[in-house]
């Protein structure tokens, strides 16, 4: 009984660090993305890929993100 539930607190862990895994998304590691930022970029975009494309002149145009923010997002993708 005792090794099942050492190995139940085992697998349980590792479901919940995989899933934590699965759900990352390349928008958490920019400075000044929060939740609401980021649904409103996906939103408009449809993929964290389709950011990664778009020019600072298009990811200004989504509401909530000034000029300087989408250079920032362009500069975090982009490498500058």
């Amino acid at each position: 009984r005792l090794r099942d539930e050492a190995h139940r607190f085992a697998i349980g862990a590792h479901r919940a660090k995989r899933k934590k895994a699965l759900a990352a998304n390349p928008l958490d590691g920019v400075p000044g993305i929060g939740a609401k930022r980021k649904r409103a970029l996906l939103n408009h975009f449809g993929s964290a890929k389709e950011i990664a494309r778009a020019k600072p002149q298009d990811l200004a145009a989504v509401e909530g993100v000034s000029a300087a923010l989408a250079q920032k997002i362009y500069d975090y993708f982009h490498g500058n």
